[in-house]
């Protein structure tokens, strides 16, 4: 990929006339960097597959996550196109691999530490975004320090339940942030509008394509979960039959988003402008998108689980967690359709329910589990291809126009 330089002033939006912007190499980088966290909330929650963990893995993630779709929107707008923004964002890559590393001992030794680290991610941020919102950034900048301050709080404290709230804190002050930008306006030179609406003149190509080289990375750390599966067990027929189940599982996860859901979502979001387009890139690329990195977090958990009990039964919470981690990356595939109205929908609901039903079959092995979360998948993708295929043969015999 390379990246198409462009002056700040003139930022892409689906109003100018120009090429939409490709996502930088450097911006590749981060995001490869920030995938380390997802990595290491599987580390977390492979050490205790427990309802409590996967509420507390839940918190951290909304909370790092928040900042991710915050630096997504920031470089969109103000690309790393000269030296001084590049190192300002390798600065706040630095934040993010701190936040990493400390996620494992986070509600132990390293809180604090957690804590300083997403205070210099947040800084960096506000920092960079300074260039275009000028004084206004101070809207979105102090819910998001204030959450910062809470998340380093939580690691001083003393205490399980304090620890949580301080959590929880943090994710509702973030969700506050978005409701002060949109009462706040500013001048931009073209007239005051809220800074909300200002965020939302992206580039909806670059915005989708950063998501989706998201997704592709996290999809790739399932598969380093395969491997350390493996790791230490004889290559053998059985183990490579199993290891092909377990791929083809990701595979089809890959399937339900990128076979129509990017190029639609580019679509819809280029439908809209200013501060439509920010709600709907926020229902969408923040909302959405937290259950299914989530599900996918989840699933490599289960797969690292699996790949060692192949030809024996897999122990019910390992079984929990990779159903469960197929069915929540449907549910929140099913909100981002339902957030861009992509038909059909019914399938992805359909098939969030049946892949819980294969949590059974791990009494018998984890290899038929396996089986029956890929079969499940399959059906569901190719009952859905045969829907849409029939929806668009209607819409041409109707004369309707195609946009997906």
């Amino acid at each position: 990929m390379t990246a198409t330089p462009a002056p700040a002033e003139h930022e892409a939006t689906a109003d100018s006339q120009s090429a939409p912007r490709r996502v930088t190499t450097l911006e590749l980088f981060f995001d490869l960097v920030f995938v380390f966290t997802i990595t290491q909330l599987t580390v977390l929650l492979v050490g205790d597959l427990s309802f409590a963990q996967a509420g507390r893995t839940l918190l951290i993630f909304a909370v790092l996550y928040w900042m991710y779709g915050a630096y997504a929107y920031l470089t969109n707008q103000v690309p790393p196109e000269n030296l001084a923004r590049r190192v300002v964002l390798v600065v706040g890559m630095f934040g993010f691999l701190l936040c990493a590393l400390a996620i494992p001992k986070v509600f132990t030794v390293d809180g604090v530490a957690f804590g300083l680290a997403y205070i210099l991610v947040t800084a960096v941020h506000s920092a960079l975004y300074a260039l275009i919102h000028r004084k206004y950034v101070l809207s979105f900048a102090l819910p998001n320090l204030a959450a910062a301050g809470c998340v380093t709080a939580a690691g001083a404290v003393r205490g399980a339940t304090a620890t949580d709230q301080l959590w929880l804190a943090a994710v509702l002050l973030q969700q506050f942030a978005p409701i002060i930008s949109g009462r706040v306006s500013g001048d931009y030179g073209e007239g005051r509008e809220l800074v909300t609406e200002h965020v939302g003149e992206l580039d909806p190509a670059h915005f989708v394509e950063r998501h989706g080289l998201l997704l592709i990375i996290a999809f790739g750390e399932s598969v380093v979960a395969i491997g350390a599966g493996a790791n230490g067990t004889r290559l053998d027929w059985p183990l490579a039959a199993g290891i092909a189940l377990a791929l083809a599982l990701t595979a089809t996860l890959w399937w339900t988003y990128f076979g129509h859901d990017e190029s639609a979502a580019e679509h819809a979001l280029g439908n809209v402008t200013g501060i439509q387009r920010f709600r709907l890139g926020m229902r969408a690329y923040y909302y959405s998108f937290i259950p299914m990195l989530l599900g996918i977090a989840f699933l490599a958990a289960g797969l690292k689980k699996a790949i060692g009990h192949l030809g024996a039964a897999l122990p019910t919470p390992a079984a929990v967690v990779l159903a469960a981690g197929v069915a929540v990356f449907l549910a929140g595939d099913l909100c981002f359709r339902l957030s861009l109205r992509i038909s059909p929908m019914f399938f992805r609901a359909l098939g969030a329910v049946a892949v819980l039903a294969t949590i059974p079959l791990a009494r018998a092995s984890a290899a038929v589990q396996l089986l029956g979360l890929t079969v499940v998948m399959v059906l569901m993708l190719v009952a859905e291809e045969n829907a849409r295929r029939r929806q668009v043969r209607r819409a041409l015999s109707h004369g309707e126009s195609i946009t997906h």
